[in-house]
């Protein structure tokens, strides 16, 4: 299981990469493993209020639909439409296969609390959760 340096998670398998004043949000490898094929994922709107924890968008994978939870609350500034084409891009590369950019949330110290650092979420995928 890939878990890259530099990049917070949640418990429900999402990571997010801050970059100043924007963050991109998306899947982990956990997540695209314990999915299967991802045939679809439905973006969000630019503009969306998002808040932590709350839907993102989805995906559609051949065993089910999950919502993807934003790791933060922003705004959406950016949709990767990529994906629209190539949504198996979630499987083969998720940590390249964002699905939204974040802004206007608050400065990375504050979004940061509550998520996981590397460590200890591979900690906690290895306890099976």
């Amino acid at each position: 299981m890939n878990i890259p340096n530099g990049l917070w998670y949640t418990k429900t398998h999402e990571w997010v990469a801050f970059a100043g004043d924007k963050a991109r949000v998306g899947l982990t490898d956990c997540a695209q493993e314990t999915m299967g094929g991802i045939v679809f994922v439905s973006l969000p709107s630019v503009g969306d209020e998002v808040a932590a924890g709350g839907s993102v968008g989805e995906v559609e994978s051949v065993k089910a639909v999950s919502s993807v939870n934003s790791p933060i609350g922003g705004t959406v500034c950016a949709v990767n439409e990529a994906l629209a084409d190539a949504p198996e891009t979630v499987n083969s590369a998720p940590y390249d296969a964002w699905i939204a950019e974040l802004e206007n949330f608050g400065g990375e110290e504050s979004a940061r609390e509550g998520l996981l650092s590397p460590v200890q979420y591979e900690a906690f995928c290895q306890e099976g959760i």
